[in-house]
C-alpha cells in the first residue's frame, strides 16, 4: 500500500518541524536569575510529578499486559493487541512528556520575548505549543505506519481484502493503550493543577488577600506545575488518543463498508495531508504591540482557519483519487470540519469576556458567590444546546451524503471520516491550546520576579488569550471525543459481527439488557465526575492546610522577608493526585468488561450509546461553566464591577475556585471516559461474546 509511505512522510515531516520549533524555543534567551530559578522549579516540579505518574501506570500496563496476553493464549484476542496496548501507551505517554518539557522550558523565554514586544511573547509560546501539537500528530502517524508494515508483512499471503481485514482489525485494538494513558494523565494532572490552584486561591487571594502568583505563596509553583502536567501533558495524551481513535476506527469501518484498501487509505492520508496544511497554517500567527483581545485571538484563528481551508482542497483531491465513485465522502469531511469549526465559536461564545454570556456573568458578582455559582451552572446548561444540534447534524450530513440510506455500513464510514476530518488539523489546534499553559506560566514568571508593569500587562493580554483558546480546545476536544465514540461504537459493533456472524443482536430501545445497559452508561459519566471532584476537594484541602501553616509559621513570609517551601506544596499535591486518581481510571476499565459479562454484548452497546451521550453533554457543561467563571473574574480584575479587591471580585473567585476542577479535571476527563469505555469493549469483545451471563 503505497498510500502509507505518504503516511510516514507525513509522520516524518512533523516530528522534524516540532525538533524545529524546540530548537526555536530553546534558543530564545531565558530572561534574568530569578526567572530561570523560578521555570527551574517548575521543571523539576513536573518532572517529578510525571516520573512517579510513569512508574504507577508502568504497573498498571504491566497488569494489563499479562491479562491480555493471556486472553491471546486463551483464544480471545490476537496475539499483536498486547504488544499494540503498550506501544499506544508509550506513545501516548511520549508525546505528553515532550511537551511538557518544552512548556517547562518555555515560560521564562516567554516572559523574557513580552519584555521585549507582546509579538515576540506571542511567538515564543505559540512555538513552544506547535512543538506539542506536531509531536502528537508526528508520533500517532509513527505508530500507525509501524504497526501497518508489521501486520502487511505477517499477513503478506493472504489475499489483498482478507489482508486489509486482518490488518485494520489488530491496528483498532492498539487505542486501549493510548485511551488507558490519555485518562491517567487527564485524571492525575487534573487532580494536581486544581489542587494546587483551589489551594492557592483559597488562602492565597481569598484569606491572605495577596494577588495570583504572589511569590510569598507556598502553592504557586505547584500551581505552575500543574498547569503543565494537567493541560499540557494531559491534553496531548488526551488528543493523540483521539487522533488515533479516529484513524484506526474508520479505517476498520472501511473495510466493513466495502471500500477495501482505498477506503483505509482515505483516514490515512487526510491525517497526512493536514499535518501539510498545519505547517502552513502556523507561519500566519503572528499579531502588533498594543494588540487588543480579538485581534490576539484572530492571530490564532487566521492560522487555524487557514489550515482547515487547505484540508478543505487537499481532501476533495485525496476522495477523487481514492474513491471516485463515492464523492459523498468529502462531505462527511466538510461536516467534521465545520462542526469543529463551530463548535470553537460556540465555546468561545459562552466562555470568553467579549460577549454576553460571561459578561453577564460577571454582573451577577453584584449579590454576592451563591448567584455567581448559579448563573454560571445556567450558562454551562445552555451551552450544550448549540453543540448537540452542531454533531447531530454533522452525523445526518456524514451518513447520509457517504450513502448510508444504500448502504449502512457506508454511512457509519462516513461518520468516522467526519471525526478524522475534524482532528486533521490536530497539529495547529493544539498548538494553540498548549500555547495556554506556557503563557499563564509566564505570566506567573513575571509576577514572582517583579517584571515592569509594561510586560505583565503583555503576559496578561497573553494569558487572557490563553483561557479562551484553552476553552475553545476542550471544547473541540469535547466534540472530536463524540464523533470518535460513535465510530468506534459502530465499530464494535462490526468486531461482534466478526467474532460471531450467527450472535443475535437486539439493539432496541425495549431489549431489557440494552435499557439496563442505557442506565448505566448514563449514570457512569456521573459517577466518574463525582470521584474526580471529590479527588480535588480532598487535594485541595491538604494543600490549604499546608499554606496555612506556612503563612503561620515562616516568620517574615507575609512580608516578603523569608522564602515559602514551595517543595513541600508540590510533593503533597503528587502524592495526593497519584493515590486518588486509582478509582475513576479504574472504574473506566472495570465497569464495561463487568456490563459485558453480565449482560452480554447488547448490554454493552446500551452502556456505550449511554455514556456516550450523558458524557458528550456533562463535559460541555462543566467545560463552559469552568471557563466561563475564569474570564468573568479576570474581566472584573481588569477593572469591571469594582475591580480587583473588590466585593464581585471575592464572588467571581469563589465561582472560578469551583469551576476549576469543572474546566480542568472532571469535564476534559470525560471525553477520554467515553473513548476508553468503547475500547475496552472492542478489545474485551471476544471474551464477552463467549462468556456472558444473559
Amino acid at each position: 500500500m503505497n498510500v502509507m509511505y505518504v503516511v510516514a512522510i507525513g509522520s516524518i515531516a512533523a516530528l522534524i518541524y516540532a525538533a524545529c520549533m524546540f530548537v526555536r524555543v530553546k534558543g530564545q534567551p531565558e530572561g534574568s536569575a530569578g526567572m530561570i530559578k523560578i521555570s527551574t522549579a517548575v521543571r523539576k516540579g513536573a518532572g517529578a510529578y510525571l516520573r512517579r505518574q510513569y512508574l504507577g501506570v508502568g504497573i498498571f500496563f504491566a497488569v494489563v499486559f499479562i491479562i491480555l496476553l493471556c486472553m491471546a493464549f486463551g483464544g480471545f484476542l490476537s496475539y499483536f493487541t498486547p504488544f499494540a496496548f503498550l506501544t499506544g501507551g508509550f506513545f501516548s505517554g511520549l508525546s505528553g512528556f515532550i511537551g511538557m518539557r518544552t512548556a517547562t522550558m518555555a515560560n521564562c523565554r516567554t516572559a523574557e520575548g513580552a519584555s521585549r514586544s507582546l509579538n515576540k511573547g506571542l511567538k515564543v509560546a505559540f512555538s513552544a505549543g506547535s512543538v506539542m501539537g506536531f509531536t502528537v500528530v508526528g508520533l500517532g502517524l509513527l505508530d500507525l505506519t509501524i504497526w501497518y508494515f508489521i501486520l502487511n508483512t505477517v499477513f503478506h499471503s493472504l489475499p489483498e481484502t482478507e489482508r486489509i481485514t486482518q490488518i485494520t482489525a489488530n491496528m483498532l485494538t492498539f487505542g486501549m493503550g493510548a485511551s488507558s494513558m490519555a485518562l491517567f494523565a487527564r485524571v492525575g494532572g487534573g487532580i494536581f493543577t486544581k489542587a494546587a490552584d483551589v489551594g492557592a486561591d483559597l488562602v492565597g487571594k481569598v484569606e491572605a488577600g495577596i494577588p495570583e502568583d504572589d511569590p510569598r505563596n507556598p502553592a504557586v509553583i505547584a500551581d505552575n506545575v500543574g498547569d503543565n502536567v494537567g493541560d499540557v501533558a494531559g491534553m496531548g495524551a488526551d488528543l493523540y488518543e483521539s487522533y488515533v481513535g479516529s484513524i484506526v476506527s474508520t479505517a476498520a469501518l472501511a473495510v466493513a463498508a466495502g471500500f477495501g484498501v482505498k477506503g483505509v487509505a482515505v483516514p490515512m492520508m487526510l491525517a497526512a495531508f493536514g499535518v501539510i496544511a498545519s505547517i502552513i497554517g502556523t507561519f500566519f500567527v503572528k499579531t502588533k504591540e498594543d494588540a487588543s483581545q480579538k485581534n490576539l485571538l484572530k492571530a490564532l484563528r487566521l492560522g487555524t482557519y487557514i489550515s482547515a481551508v487547505l484540508v478543505v482542497a487537499g481532501a476533495y483531491v485525496i476522495i477523487r483519487l481514492l474513491l471516485p465513485e463515492h464523492i459523498g465522502i468529502y462531505a462527511a469531511v466538510l461536516s467534521g470540519l465545520v462542526a469543529g469549526v463551530l463548535i470553537g465559536a460556540i465555546t468561545e461564545y459562552f466562555t470568553s469576556d467579549s460577549y454576553r454570556p460571561t459578561r453577564d456573568l460577571a454582573s451577577s458578582s453584584e449579590t454576592g458567590a451563591a448567584t455567581v455559582i448559579i448563573s454560571g451552572l445556567s450558562l454551562g446548561m445552555l451551552s450544550t444546546v448549540a453543540p448537540v444540534i452542531i454533531v447531530g447534524v454533522s452525523v445526518l450530513i456524514s451518513y447520509y451524503c457517504s450513502g448510508g440510506n444504500a448502504d449502512f455500513n457506508m454511512g457509519l464510514y462516513g461518520v468516522g471520516v467526519s471525526a478524522v476530518g475534524m482532528l486533521s488539523t490536530l497539529g495547529i489546534t493544539l498548538a494553540t491550546d498548549a500555547y495556554g499553559p506556557i503563557a499563564d506560566n509566564a505570566g506567573g514568571i513575571a509576577e514572582m520576579t517583579h517584571m515592569p508593569p509594561e510586560v505583565r500587562n503583555r503576559t496578561d493580554a497573553l494569558d487572557s488569550l490563553g483561557n479562551t483558546t484553552a476553552a475553545t480546545g476542550k471544547g473541540f476536544a469535547i466534540g472530536s471525543a463524540a464523533l470518535t465514540a460513535l465510530a468506534l461504537i459502530a465499530s464494535y459493533i462490526d468486531k461482534v459481527k466478526q467474532l460471531n456472524p450467527d450472535i443475535a443482536l437486539n439493539l432496541t430501545i425495549t431489549n431489557p439488557t440494552v435499557l439496563i445497559g442505557l442506565f448505566i452508561g448514563g449514570m457512569l459519566p456521573f459517577l466518574f465526575a463525582a470521584l474526580t471532584m471529590d479527588a480535588v476537594g480532598k487535594a485541595a484541602q491538604s494543600i490549604v492546610v499546608e499554606v496555612r501553616r506556612q503563612f503561620k509559621e515562616i516568620k517574615g513570609l507575609m512580608e516578603g522577608k523569608a522564602e515559602p517551601d514551595y517543595a513541600a506544596c508540590v510533593d503533597m499535591c503528587t502524592k495526593s493526585a497519584q493515590k486518588l486518581m486509582l478509582a475513576p481510571a479504574l472504574i473506566a476499565v472495570i465497569i464495561p468488561i463487568v456490563v459485558g459479562l453480565l449482560l452480554g454484548v447488547n448490554g454493552v452497546a446500551g452502556l456505550l450509546a449511554g455514556n456516550t451521550v450523558t458524557g458528550f453533554v456533562l463535559a460541555v457543561m462543566m467545560a463552559n461553566s469552568g471557563g466561563a467563571w475564569d474570564n468573568a473574574k479576570k474581566y472584573i480584575e481588569s477593572g469591571a464591577h469594582g475591580g480587583k479587591g473588590s466585593d464581585q471580585h471575592k464572588a467571581a473567585v469563589v465561582g472560578d475556585t469551583v469551576g476549576d476542577p469543572f474546566k480542568d479535571t472532571s469535564g476534559p476527563s470525560i471525553n477520554i471516559l467515553i473513548k476508553l469505555t468503547s475500547m475496552v469493549s472492542i478489545v474485551f469483545a471476544g471474551l464477552i461474546v463467549a462468556v456472558h451471563l444473559l
